[in-house]
């Protein structure tokens, strides 16, 4: 069992919604909760900006601590959830809930690539962030802004956030990366693997280490084959090991994402988190 001070807020990234019928995290949750932690959803919109995210989860935050007299949460952040947290923390003042913030793949930096796709022409971009925007209301979003989240990617915007939204102190910051090989990895995302390749080097499909490093950077993690680890597997999208070969914690190398995640809470309970 994990002796988990105070229980965990798992915060989603971008195209899906936590759903009780079909969980974001995959088997994570319960992996955590067959070793005592208690965890909470984030909740917000898929394609809500990080302003709009970062407000409801600030409440969403107040209201969860209220009921259930938490004192403070560990949050873990997928992707974007990683920026909508930041700003629920700086900017809206929740910090004071808050024990830690641990990212997996967050664009901190922004992403060369994406500051590329954006010179297209922006009736495009629009376009596709619009029919992005439409099938997401239908799945439960009160205000996808597509556009505007694909501009949040950006390395531009990525400077302005980081120094409009710094570290606060006293929360625990860590960050996480991944990679894949190559783009028979990965179905959904062999694609956008080769191009972001082409663009800026190694990534998990969507991001580069570059991209997401941040504040106690716990280094690039992978499979134990060949395979690597794609944006998808590291919420456990397909509900399956990764690889028949066993983790190897000490070279960051992965065979099943329940057992990453277990790790991650398992170094937050050694620091009396």
């Amino acid at each position: 069992m994990i002796d988990l001070k105070y229980p965990l807020l798992l915060v989603h990234g971008i195209g899906f919604r936590d759903s009780r019928v079909v969980c974001y995290w995959g088997r994570i949750p319960k992996a955590l909760e067959a070793e005592g932690v208690k965890c909470f959803f984030g909740e917000q919109d898929s394609n809500g900006t990080v302003e709009d995210n970062g407000r409801f989860l600030t409440e969403r935050i107040r209201t969860l601590a209220a009921e259930h007299d938490i004192p403070k949460f560990n949050v873990i952040a997928h992707s974007k959830g990683g920026l909508d947290m930041r700003y629920a923390i700086s900017t809206m003042g929740i910090g004071d809930l808050v024990a830690s913030l641990t990212t997996i793949c967050t664009p901190h930096n922004g992403s060369y690539t994406v500051d590329k796709l954006m010179r297209a022409p922006k009736f495009l971009v629009k376009f596709v962030g619009w029919c992005s925007d439409l099938g997401l209301r239908i799945q439960g979003d009160k205000k996808p802004n597509a556009y505007e989240v694909y501009k949040s990617f950006t390395t531009g915007w990525a400077e302005e956030f980081n120094r409009a939204n710094p570290d606060v102190p006293g929360i625990y910051y860590q960050s996480y990366s991944f990679t894949f090989s190559s783009m028979c990895s990965d179905m959904f995302l062999w694609f956008t693997h080769m191009v972001v390749k082409h663009v800026e080097g190694e990534n998990d499909g969507l991001l580069t280490p570059r991209a997401v490093k941040w504040t106690n950077f716990q280094g690039v993690y992978t499979g134990t084959t060949n395979r690597g680890i794609s944006h998808c597997d590291e919420v456990d999208m397909r509900r399956m090991r990764l690889t028949k070969k066993p983790s190897v914690p000490s070279d960051n190398k992965v065979s099943d994402m329940p057992d990453f995640y277990l790790d991650v809470v398992r170094g937050l309970a050694a620091r009396g988190l």
